[in-house]
């Protein structure tokens, strides 16, 4: 008996959405990250794109557990000698929820070009509102 290998253009995409209303940012991050791999099917295959469309609403309502809104960083680099910048966690949330969120999914993704063909079906929204209602998002409940 072989192993079931899906193929690309057998993989069947449903749209779903995430609340992150009060939910802290890693479990969203886990649960958004192994839907857009695939993981919940039972034809995921570890080299194919078989993952499903993620929308996220109210990113601007995730949580941070314990200390980490002053204690977590979120760094970046201008490349120049001396260019590091460093924004507190609490500080990126209130500036850009929508980036804060989709770091931490795209953090969980692989780091190669599928994975970056995952995170192209990632959408976030700081708001309840998004404009993929014609796609029938079901509501994904964990």
């Amino acid at each position: 008996m072989s192993t079931y290998m899906a193929k690309a253009e057998d993989v069947e995409r449903k749209w779903f959405i995430l609340d992150a209303a009060g939910r802290p940012l890693g479990r969203l991050a886990t649960d958004a990250a192994r839907l857009l791999r695939g993981k919940h099917k039972p034809t995921f295959t570890p080299h194919v794109d078989c993952g499903d469309h993620v929308i996220i609403i109210n990113a601007a309502k995730v949580a941070l557990t314990g200390n980490k809104p002053r204690d977590k960083f979120y760094y970046r680099h201008s490349g120049y000698p001396g260019g590091l910048k460093a924004v507190d966690y609490r500080t990126f949330l209130a500036q850009k929820p929508e980036e804060a969120v989709r770091k931490a999914v795209v953090g969980m993704l692989p780091h190669n070009r599928l994975g970056a063909k995952m995170a192209k079906k990632l959408k976030v929204y700081a708001g309840p509102h998004h404009p993929h209602a014609s796609q029938k998002p079901e509501v994904w409940q964990p």
